[in-house]
């Protein structure tokens, strides 16, 4: 009798899990659309407008930054409200900033909705809470990973908006709806919207709350522990260079090497994709092989590739000159294959390490990486100018790889030499082998 209310109980559990992945996975895979559709509308704003490069890069920026500024309290509110009530509120907000964006009338405008349209990025840290409370610790690291690969809607508006922009540039399309580049987030607004009722309905009507009756302090005391932050460093590498690629990859394109919108929006795409996709791929080698090894390998094939694309390379007056087209794009589909894996090696380690704190852990380290999402475009846009080097974004990351590789070294050392006898502690915190 107990077995079998086991077994039903266990259905049940599997079955709203099952739910809140895939309801999760597509919210997120729309909200990253939107928060990263600057990345391919930027030239038609930037001809629209008459802005700059610098100017420009500051409007991805302010999107990127409001998607990295609430990922802590979204992660906590996940915890304590559950996920469900969270992704469907964020939904709806994104929806009303999106439809607003393309209302814009001025530089200005565009730069506070392009902030505001930029809160859909805290979706991630509810969305690994959200999961993370419905899932075993067998079966998180790949579930996390799938929920991740939602990173694949940066793709989406590289693929509509170019065709789109081109089909329906200076036209009223239907109710007075005005073409280009603006029919893009009206577009989504609509299709958040739809999303949202979706998750309302359909979601598990009891959700899981793990940090319902726990404290506000008890959530936030993991923060005090260094290792919070080091993880956060490569989420910087992993996912706020990926952020920043994304965006700053099609005009790099259409400017070094002289391709049209529409090509620039593919080759960006051979990019995000594994960046996106193999997400999974990296929580399952993490559940097999362990964290550490897939971080050992994927920041030395980031460092490897990096190291080429810092030759500057591209087109001029005089002929092409560095790396032909095709290298280039060969060896950013290498980084982003590396960052892919490495984003969900990094999330693998905070269920294990604090299994009671995912919502706050994962919304500080996520809250930090989108932060360098953020700072990178611009800086890589200063430098630039500044050098006139065009190859600055990939030495600025490789030197930031480096720094990171290593300092992840000397402390993996360091852990080996103090604890001989436990070889496991690289991966597992000796209280988690003491308990399982």
């Amino acid at each position: 009798m107990n077995t079998s209310s086991t077994a039903d109980s266990e259905a049940v559990g599997n079955s709203g899990a099952n739910r809140v992945l895939t309801l999760s996975t597509i919210a997120f895979t729309l909200m990253f659309a939107v928060w990263l559709m600057f990345g391919i509308l930027g030239k038609p704003i930037q001809e629209e407008f008459g802005l700059s490069d610098v100017e420009l890069s500051w409007i991805s920026a302010v999107a990127v930054l409001n998607g990295s500024l609430w990922r802590l309290p979204a992660g906590i509110l996940a915890d304590r409200y559950g996920g469900k009530k969270i992704m469907t509120i964020l939904l709806v907000a994104g929806a009303v900033f999106s439809y607003l964006v393309s209302l814009a009338a001025s530089y200005e405008m565009l730069l506070v909705l392009a902030f505001l349209v930029g809160f859909v990025g805290n979706s991630f840290s509810s969305g690994i809470a959200w999961n993370s409370a419905w899932f075993p610790a067998k079966r998180k690291g790949f579930a996390l990973g799938l929920f991740g690969a939602g990173n694949v809607g940066a793709s989406v508006t590289k693929f509509i908006g170019p065709p789109v922009i081109a089909a329906t540039a200076g036209t009223t399309v239907i109710f007075g709806l005005q073409g280009g580049w603006r029919l893009i987030p009206t577009f989504y607004a609509v299709v958040l919207l739809v999303c949202a009722l979706l998750v309302w309905l359909l979601a598990p009507k009891q959700d899981r709350m793990p940090g319902k009756s726990q404290p506000l302090a008890a959530q936030l005391k993991p923060l005090r522990d260094i290792r919070v932050w080091r993880f956060s460093l490569y989420y910087v590498i992993a996912f706020g260079a990926y952020v920043a690629y994304s965006a700053i990859l099609p005009k790099y394109y259409i400017d070094s090497f002289g391709v049209d919108l529409g090509t620039a929006g593919l080759l960006t795409a051979t990019f995000i994709f594994p960046a996106s996709l193999l997400r999974p791929l990296g929580g399952w080698l993490s559940d097999v092989w362990g964290a550490r090894v897939a971080m050992y390998g994927t920041f030395i094939a980031i460092i490897a590739a990096l190291s080429v694309l810092s030759i500057p390379s591209g087109r001029s007056d005089d002929g092409p000159f560095g790396l032909p087209l095709w290298l280039v794009v060969a060896l950013v589909f290498v980084v982003g294959c590396a960052m892919g894996i490495s984003k969900a090696a990094i999330y693998k380690h905070i269920p294990t390490y604090f299994p009671d704190n995912v919502g706050s852990v994962g919304g500080l380290v996520g809250m930090l990486g989108g932060l360098g999402g953020f700072f990178l475009p611009p800086l890589f846009a200063y430098l630039t100018v500044f050098t006139g080097i065009t190859s600055m974004p990939f030495i600025v990351l490789l030197v930031l790889t480096l720094i990171t590789t290593v300092w992840m070294h000397v402390v993996i050392t360091k852990m080996k030499r103090e604890r001989p006898d436990q070889p496991n502690l690289l991966e597992v915190p000796p209280e988690v082998h003491e308990h399982s």
